[in-house]
């Protein structure tokens, strides 16, 4: 605490990003990183983006990513926005989008950025309880809210909804701004982007951190219609104009564009993950049904905290929250299947 502090920073409770660690020999199954590495073209990409001038301002408004992004989608460039990590997206979202004089709804159990966010933006919120199975409870969104916002599939606990529960929410809430946070949907789930189509009021956020392999090169999308689009180029452009390097927009439209990497790396992910899944609830695991690139399991026997120091012992890391309801259990993201086998190896000494 510093005299010097606003009244904002004093009261913040900041996020806290998963642990990166230096220890010999590490399985790293904490952070949601893909184990395959980016598309080759992407590296070639990247690589020749550090060759050319760098002395140059990267275009401003990432054109060619957005187009490139548009094209795959089927939407028109204008109803794209590029941003720094869906992180940086999802916070100009919260600034230009969700902070109205009703509260924000989103889950008791959910990605925790969520109200830091409110936090640092003053934003009223209501966190509506998971169900008792940890699902999202579409009706308990059927009340008075200022907007809404949620992550599909949930993190962390990697369940999915089905695109007519989606639709379902945003057509309940005509004069309410829905965000879906789709950053997993790319391992089984079905996007929320072409309702962009028909909802005015639905913008759908993702990132290339995870189903494309850029988690080091921070950049994030979001689409819907152009007055949402408008709203965070607003935000985007009194912050910073140029969120996106050369180096970073060279990449992620080579990855964009690569669609024979994203679907095979995508594909191996998802069986590791099924093949992982079976093993845990052979060894006595409860596991939530995932869409996502980890799973989220507890053990009945073993508290959360002492499965999670004993992998740690083995030089296994994966993501522990000592919060209420999800304690017991452990957040662990799908490894390479030489990773996945460490993993099973250690849980077998420890439970």
């Amino acid at each position: 605490m510093s005299k010097y502090w606003s009244p904002v920073v004093a009261t913040l409770k900041p996020y806290v990003a998963g642990e990166q660690p230096r220890i010999a020999d590490l399985v790293k199954l904490n952070t949601n990183e893909n184990p395959y590495g980016p598309s080759p073209k992407a590296i070639a990409a990247m690589q020749a983006a550090v060759a050319d001038s760098l002395k140059l301002y990267p275009d401003p408004s990432a054109l060619a990513l957005r187009e490139a992004i548009a094209k795959t989608y089927g939407v028109a460039p204008d109803e794209v926005f590029v941003g720094n990590g869906s992180d940086e997206v999802l916070a100009h979202a919260f600034a230009a989008l969700l902070k109205h004089d009703k509260p924000l709804l989103y889950p008791d159990v959910t990605y925790s950025f969520y109200p830091t966010y409110c936090g640092l933006f003053g934003i009223e919120a209501v966190e509506v309880p998971l169900k008792d199975d940890y699902t999202i409870d579409i009706a308990a969104y059927r009340r008075d809210c200022g907007a809404i916002i949620l992550p599909n599939p949930n993190a962390p606990t990697g369940i999915g909804l089905p695109l007519s529960a989606i639709e379902t929410i945003v057509a309940e809430h005509p004069d309410q701004p829905v965000v879906i946070d789709e950053a997993y949907i790319d391992f089984g789930g079905e996007s929320a982007i072409p309702l962009t189509r028909k909802y005015e009021n639905l913008l759908v956020v993702h990132t290339l951190s995870k189903s494309r392999s850029l988690a080091g090169l921070r950049v994030g999308y979001a689409i819907g219609q152009r007055p949402l689009i408008d709203a965070l180029e607003r935000v985007k452009d009194s912050f910073n104009s140029y969120p996106l390097d050369r180096v970073a927009q060279a990449g992620a439209t080579a990855a964009i564009e690569d669609v024979a990497w994203f679907d095979e790396t995508r594909k191996k992910v998802m069986e590791s993950r099924e093949r992982v899944t079976g093993a845990l609830r052979q060894r006595g695991f409860e596991v939530l049904p995932s869409q996502a690139n980890f799973v989220f399991a507890r053990h009945p026997g073993h508290s959360g905290a002492d499965i999670a120091k004993g992998l740690r012992e083995r030089a296994v890391l994966v993501r522990h929250f000592a919060k209420p309801r999800i304690s017991d259990f452990l957040r662990i993201t799908i490894g390479t299947p030489e990773e996945c086998d460490r993993l099973i190896t250690a849980l077998e000494e420890i439970v």
